[in-house]
């Protein structure tokens, strides 16, 4: 037997600096896996249906901007002296029984934690409760009409900037929102999570110290591209570089069903796009994705299942020899600028007024790819009623067929010059050349680089496709009701309130006395930005045929 102190032979030196080497080789690629696995690797949770994948799939905006999971659920527990017992339903957040996170809310697991942020849903899932009734009922695709975005920014820009928000004070958050950490996720929360996260809230608030000028977006508003402009491009928003007709330009949140049709049309509330697909990413940018974290295929399944969403039906009743009478109404007024529903008859189709004296500009070139579409013009009478539409709380009978085909509505998908609509500017104002410029240099290298993006003379006309789902009216949502639009400026509300859901179904829109239920909010059309003025068609007719025009339009 040879002594342990008998020199290694050149064989047995070959075999241990072998297995050293394997033992090292081993080690590294097990180092590299779970680095791979904890730091780099991206976790989803995969949503079945559709509507799912709208209303909590992932979009890629939890990588840059999100919340870890823990962190956002700790916030409203921290902080109940202002949130209460709605904790984020306080900004409008709806959840549903049975989900863990309201709607609008995605998860992703990011460098081994699981964080939290916004998707296409916060912004396009409306509610309303007919009269009397405590039934609410939502509607995917439409306007979130309750939704106070800038509440919720402001709310997460205090919590950065306060003293009080210590790791003790999250931890203790944690507990209380029924989080039973293991100590690896304590120390991960405690020593990484939250310093990030502090970080992160502290520089959103100095690029967004400029919403301290802005007047209040209110419930269903938001700011499309001054943010915008901060996060992404990091634009000076002091006041030497911008002023307060651009600063101000807080509009509804647009419908976004049936985006099939609206192809080639001037899109976004100035039409300064006429892709689909760029809207979509251009959107979601704004909901907190970057070019490097988007995740395409998962906005595409939104988008896919977009083109063909149909609009809602009216809830309540229409008074049908009154919508007729209102059809021809439409027809001469109305459906140059945006298209019309099939006829209400067999053989009833009062002719359009061609443009009714509007200048339309004539269309944009169109990339190879796009094409008109038009629905099956039946009569309505003939119809079989269709089968409701969605699932559990979002189902709901679908809308009649629109006919948005531009040959025969010549206006429709076009920008209305801002002299000739006489609609408030500040939307128009806060989108500049330079900021298209900017908007058409992201993603590129890619294949969906933008290139469409432009600044307007005006604002863009739309179909009114469940347009009854989509109040307040304009842009800027400056009118209340269907009805109101139908006066002269002068004569239109000069101070209401937003922030019910419940339906005037008489007037075509949402409650806006002050004895509404709901968190009221004051709109004051003399504030910058909320001015009620433009869009002066139809203010001629009498009483009565304002009405039938009404009741005619809720049938869209």
């Amino acid at each position: 037997m040879s002594d342990r102190n008998d020199p290694l032979s050149p064989v047995e030196q070959a075999v241990r600096k072998r297995r050293r080497w394997v033992w090292a080789i081993l080690i590294a690629v097990l180092a590299w896996l779970i680095y791979w696995l904890v730091a780099v690797n991206q976790y989803v949770v995969a949503q079945k249906s559709e509507q799912d994948h709208f209303l909590h799939g992932s979009i890629g905006a939890e990588t840059a901007s999100g919340l870890p999971y823990w962190v956002f659920k700790a916030l409203p527990e921290i902080y109940r002296d202002k949130l209460g017992d709605e904790g984020w339903g306080r900004f409008g957040l709806i959840t549903r029984e049975g989900d863990d996170l309201p709607i609008g809310i995605s998860r992703r697991v990011v460098t081994g934690v699981e964080r939290v942020w916004f998707n296409c849903s916060l912004c396009h899932v409306g509610s309303y409760r007919l009269p009397g009734s405590d039934r609410q009922y939502l509607i995917a695709g439409a306007p979130s009409n309750n939704l106070r975005l800038q509440e919720m920014i402001v709310f997460l820009i205090e919590a950065g900037r306060d003293p009080g928000l210590t790791s003790d004070a999250l931890m203790q958050g944690i507990k209380a929102a029924g989080g039973d950490l293991s100590w690896p996720e304590r120390l991960i929360y405690r020593h990484l999570a939250f310093p990030r996260v502090k970080d992160r809230l502290q520089w959103v608030g100095e690029r967004l110290a400029f919403i301290d000028r802005q007047e209040p977006w209110g419930p269903g508003r938001v700011d499309t591209f001054n943010p915008y402009k901060a996060i992404q491009f990091n634009f000076p928003m002091d006041q030497a570089h911008i002023g307060a007709a651009a600063l101000n330009g807080a509009s509804d949140y647009p419908a976004i069903w049936q985006q099939n049709p609206r192809e080639g049309m001037n899109l976004h509330w100035d039409g300064n796009n006429d892709s689909v697909a760029e809207r979509n990413l251009s959107a979601a940018l704004g909901a907190g994705v970057t070019p490097v974290t988007v995740d395409r295929a998962a906005i595409q399944r939104v988008e896919d299942w977009m083109r063909h969403l149909p609009a809602p039906r009216f809830p309540g009743p229409v008074d049908a020899a009154k919508a007729r009478q209102g059809e021809a109404y439409f027809a001469r007024y109305c459906a140059a600028c945006h298209g019309r529903g099939v006829p209400l008859e067999d053989g009833a189709s009062p002719a359009s007024a061609g443009t009714a004296g509007l200048d339309c500009a004539a269309p944009r070139p169109q990339p190879a790819g796009y094409s008109e579409y038009r629905t099956a013009a039946a009569p309505a009478a003939n119809e079989v009623p269709p089968a409701p539409y969605g699932e559990g709380d979002f189902a709901y009978v679908p809308a009649r067929p629109y006919d948005y085909d531009r040959g025969r509505y010549p206006c429709l998908g076009q920008t209305v010059p801002l002299a000739r609509i006489g609609t408030d500017p500040g939307r128009w104002n806060s989108y500049t050349r330079e900021f298209a410029a900017a908007q058409n240099l992201l993603y590129a290298g890619y294949p969906w680089r933008f290139h469409r993006f432009r600044k307007t003379d005006g604002y863009a006309n739309h179909p009114l496709d469940g347009i009854w789902a989509r109040s307040p009216y304009l842009h800027n949502g400056s009118v209340p009701t269907l009805r109101d639009l139908l006066e002269p400026a002068q004569a239109r509300p000069a101070l209401w309130y937003r922030g019910s859901d419940e339906l005037d179904l008489d007037r075509v829109g949402y409650r806006s006395d002050a004895a509404a239920p709901g968190r009221l909010s004051p709109y004051d059309t003399a504030r910058p930005g909320n001015s009620n003025s433009g869009h002066d068609y139809g203010v001629h007719l009498s009483d009565d045929q304002k009405a039938a025009l009404v009741e005619y339009m809720k049938t869209l």
